[in-house]
C-alpha cells in the first residue's frame, strides 16, 4: 500500500468517524500532495512515496513553526491545535532516527567521504541526505555533522 493509498484509506475512516481534526489535516495533506503532483510533472502526475514523505515533512514543519509563534504570542490554544495537527501529520512519517543511529550514520559518510574540515560539510551533507533518507531533518544533520567535524 503505497502513502497516498493509505492517506484516501485513513480520510474515509476519518469522514466515517466524524473526526472533523484528522479530516481537515488529512484533506489539507492531499491537497499538497496533489499540488505538488501537478507542480512536478502535470495533472497525471503521481508522486513517490519519498517525494510524499517530502511534502508532509514541509507540513510538518509548517506546523512546528507555527507552534513556536503561537506559544511566543501566548495563544496556547492556537499552539494546542498545531500540536494535534501535526501528531497527525507524523503518523505518515518514516520513524526518526534515534541519536546514536544519526551519529553512527554521520560518522561513516564522513569516512566514506574523507572529510577533514567544515570546508568539505556540503560535500558530507550531501551523500548523508540520500543515505538517511527522511529519517532526520535538515537541521539535526547539520549539526551532528558539525559537532563531529569539530572533533
Amino acid at each position: 500500500m503505497t502513502l497516498q493509498e493509505r492517506l484516501d484509506s485513513d480520510l474515509k475512516e476519518a469522514m466515517r468517524a466524524r473526526d472533523a481534526t484528522k479530516l481537515s489535516v488529512l484533506r489539507m495533506l492531499k491537497s499538497a500532495l496533489n499540488y505538488a503532483a501537478i507542480a512536478k510533472s502535470g495533472t497525471e502526475a503521481e508522486l513517490s512515496d519519498a517525494e510524499a514523505v517530502q511534502v508532509i515533512r514541509k507540513q510538518a514543519k509548517q506546523r512546528q513553526d507555527s507552534i513556536e509563534s503561537f506559544e511566543k504570542g501566548g495563544r496556547a490554544e492556537l499552539a494546542a491545535k498545531e500540536k494535534e495537527e501535526l501528531s497527525i501529520l507524523n503518523a505518515y512519517l518514516p520513524q526518526a532516527m534515534s541519536a546514536d543511529e544519526l551519529a553512527a550514520a554521520v560518522h561513516e559518510t564522513i569516512a566514506e567521504v574523507g572529510a577533514t574540515s567544515k570546508a568539505q560539510m556540503g560535500t558530507v551533507m550531501k551523500a548523508l541526505q540520500v543515505k538517511v533518507a527522511g529519517r532526520a531533518n535538515g537541521k539535526t544533520l547539520s549539526q551532528e555533522v558539525q559537532k563531529q567535524l569539530d572533533s
